[in-house]
């Protein structure tokens, strides 16, 4: 008989749900913190942060040790930071109502599909892994899978817009804290996006955890059924993350683009300049791609390695034994990464002091060193009491016995591969090491050599990364099989409410400076929320890097997942069926990049054309004595958006289906394992070097060292050829490279729900060949 965890199934069943409440109780405490900050003019100059004197240099501000202090500013703020939040909630709303209609038809064919696997049979079955045993029948797996696609979804899509309204609310806030100090504005930037990080994480922890205790009243022992429909979950968090990603990336890029050519290029104006009509669709931009977009991407990321863990441990001893406590295993780690993150969030607003602006990006990337030795103590402990001192784990057929410490050790193998993915990503795209620094030396001869340069560094950064996820699947394969790779996964993802703490932060940093500069405030104050921003680009690219490298792992974890449902027991490389597979699905994150870059450059080119009309046709724009449109400009972006990513979307969705019913699982096979190995090279790279090519461009406009000033100022041929660099590499970094993550991810998920439907009739092709 194998033993059972250490800890009691009751203490279970309190401990998640508590470590929930508790994240989401501390991002409620953030918020109300970032909230005392006041955007209006009659308590501007009062306000204060919680910190009093703390994180800064005293609560005077700039302008009154310059001599003036003009209340019409925080008006002015609080008007932008308003037409910035009214804009980022009307696309929004706008994409969910395209995406509804979606998430209603597929809803539907889910349920139809999966019905249909014993002719919406109400009769009970024999077991899959054990016939010995009745399982509820496959009618029950169709409606609760399309249950929880829809909790999933609706999970997802939330995660995505508060986090926007968050972002959206403190962007302002942190640009009037700049007036006091650096330390100031880094704290409300980092405390709201906590804000998002927390509530993300124990809202989609919670909802998971409350949805397979419901499910549970039903199932009862079946838990083979019981895990197997609540894959629909991941799918659904995916499937909403994709739309939000490609949408929102394409909204912030055809905006971007515009006005970086148009405003820097032709008409030689600051960055955020109020003059430039696509100003206020830009900033629109960073919110709804890089806040709504990223927080649905890691949402999914985690519902899905949580999902993959669950379904292979449903078939283990865990499952057979009804063992609750060491079931839940993933979902404990998951309760011990709140709970890390809460403390490692107090290192940055609350332990040490930013005093300088050197100091930004340390603070942030001790944040990751930090979260990583917690939790690794962490999962020791949750490993020691969670899981028995023996226990077997499901491996294509087979038991393979495995040792709580050699679980332990793959979930810790997956956190410090990401920890190490991070900082590999750090090196390739922060202007303070030579890659960047080459890059934007390579603008002296040219917009061409530029864009040489930046390829090759996208291309290199790709090495590392990969060994540290080859490394990764090795180790935990070995060890835990298929359900080593899973848990690896949430490895990575354990720390995600301080990723997504980091993440937000650039956007909400970014967004500051942008109302620092179209509110007409001192250059000072521009100069500290640039510097907030640069130290936010280079955590936008390690966020990205985290949830490339982990949507790896889980896609392997869930593509385990789908063979062993399927009942594939080998995948033959050299049979046709296979190798078709292979190569088509090689060919799927080409397609994919190449219609979301097409997206982008469409909608660019109709942004380009009203910026360069609005400068032609409007007298006094360029004099600052006439106010540009830029109702238009916002509207071009949401159009072109919500028309371009139903294409890329319907490839995602519809390949599994296509596939694996024309062709059958063994193809899909072979699809899944070729989008697998192609996308995550391909996302790295394209991730990177756009990366690269923006920090190279604000190596050159920051001038801090001789270097960068022999390339600047701005408007100088080198600091033209860089802002050329970084146009391009826009839509990879915040378009296509993240949106691939999403593709591998969701086919394999997609194709795992709908493993019983392949399995029984699947390739109907060949069946008549």
């Amino acid at each position: 008989m194998v033993a059972s965890a250490f800890l009691p199934e009751l203490w279970t069943e309190i401990l998640i749900p508590v470590c929930a409440v508790v994240g989401i109780a501390f991002s409620l405490f953030q918020w109300f913190i970032v909230s005392r900050v006041r955007v209006s003019a009659d308590q501007g100059a009062s306000s204060s942060s919680s910190g009093g004197s703390k994180n800064g240099y005293g609560d005077y501000l700039i302008e009154e040790e310059e001599g003036v202090n003009d209340q019409s500013v925080v008006a002015k703020c609080a008007e932008i930071q308003t037409a910035i939040s009214e804009g980022a909630t009307s696309f929004l709303f706008t994409e969910y109502r395209y995406v509804g209609v979606f998430m209603v038809i597929f809803a539907a064919i889910i349920f139809v599909f999966l019905g249909s696997v014993e002719g919406f049979s109400t009769e009970n079955k024999p077991c899959t892994y054990d016939e010995t045993k009745t399982c509820k029948p496959a009618l029950a797996t169709a409606a609760f899978s399309t249950i929880a696609f829809v909790l999933g979804a609706v999970t997802s899509v939330l995660s995505g817009f508060l986090g926007m309204k968050i972002a959206t609310y403190a962007n302002a806030r942190t640009t009037l804290e700049a007036r006091k100090g650096v330390g100031k504005a880094f704290i409300v930037a980092f405390r709201s996006g906590a804000v998002m990080g927390f509530l993300l994480a124990a809202s989609g922890l919670l909802v998971l955890y409350v949805t397979i205790n419901v499910f549970k009243i039903y199932y009862g022992d079946d838990w083979e059924g019981l895990f197997e429909a609540i894959t629909g979950y991941g799918l659904g968090g995916s499937s909403m993350a994709l739309f939000g990603r490609v949408g929102g990336g394409i909204y912030t890029k055809a905006a971007d683009v515009g006005a970086d050519l148009v405003g820097k290029i032709e008409r030689n104006i600051p960055e955020d300049d109020p003059r430039n009509p696509a100003v206020i669709a830009d900033n629109v931009g960073d919110n709804v791609g890089d806040i709504a977009g990223m927080g649905s991407d890691l949402f999914g990321s985690y519902a899905e390695a949580s999902c993959a863990a669950l379904v292979v441990a449903s078939i283990s001893s865990f499952g057979i034994n009804h063992d609750f406590t060491a079931m839940c295993y993933p979902l404990l780690i998951s309760s011990m990464g709140i709970l890390v993150c809460l403390i490692t969030t107090l290192f940055a607003t609350d332990f040490f002091e930013i005093k300088a602006v050197k100091e930004i990006e340390p603070a942030l990337k001790n944040q990751l060193i930090i979260s990583t030795v917690i939790m690794t103590v962490g999962i020791a402990v949750v490993s020691w009491v969670g899981l028995p001192s023996s226990f077997t784990i499901f491996n294509f057929g087979t038991q393979k016995v495995v040792q709580n410490w050699q679980l332990f050790l793959c979930v810790c193998v997956g956190l410090w591969a990401g920890l190490i993915i991070g900082f590999v990503t750090e090196y390739y795209t922060s202007n303070a090491y030579s890659p960047v620094q080459d890059v934007a030396d390579s603008c002296r001869t040219g917009a061409a050599t530029n864009v040489i340069f930046g390829l090759a560094l996208g291309y290199k950064s790709v090495i590392i990364p990969i060994f540290a996820i080859a490394v990764s699947i090795f180790v935990s394969f070995s060890f835990a099989a298929m359900y080593g790779v899973a848990v690896a996964a949430l490895g990575m993802l354990s720390t995600i409410a301080t990723g997504l703490a980091i993440d937000a932060y650039g956007p909400i940093s970014d967004n500051a400076g942008g109302i620092a500069e179209m509110a007409g405030m001192s250059h000072r104050i521009r100069e500290r929320t640039d510097a907030l921003d640069a130290a936010g680009n280079t955590t936008a690219a390690i966020g990205k890097g985290f949830a490339i490298g982990s949507a790896a792992l889980v896609s392997l974890a869930l593509f385990g997942a789908f063979v062993s449902r399927a009942g594939v027991h080998t995948v033959d490389v050299l049979t046709p069926k296979v190798i078709i597979g292979l190569l088509v699905g090689a060919m799927l994150p080409y397609w994919f990049s190449a219609m979301t870059m097409k997206s982008v450059g469409s909608a660019a080119l109709k942004m380009v054309e009203e910026v360069r009309r609005q400068f032609n046709t409007i007298p006094g724009l360029m004099e600052g004595t006439a106010k540009p449109d830029y109702a238009t400009c916002v509207k071009i972006s949401t159009d072109a958006s919500i028309k371009e990513m139903i294409p890329p979307g319907c490839l995602v969705m519809l390949t599994p289906l296509i596939v694996g019913f024309f062709f059958g699982v063994e193809t899909l096979s072979g699809v899944l394992a070729g989008s697998l190995v192609s996308g995550v090279q391909i996302a790295i790279s394209a991730s990177n070097t756009g990366g690269a090519w923006d920090n190279a461009k604000k190596y050159i406009e920051a001038g801090v060292s001789e270097h960068a000033k022999s390339l600047g100022p701005k408007g100088s041929e080198p600091h033209k050829a860089a802002v050329i660099g970084d146009t391009i590499g826009d839509p990879l970094k915040d378009t296509s490279g993240p949106s691939l993550n999403i593709l591998i991810k969701l086919m394999a998920v997609e194709s795992l729900v709908f493993a019983p439907f392949f399995a029984t009739h699947g390739g109907i092709l060949f069946k008549y060949l």
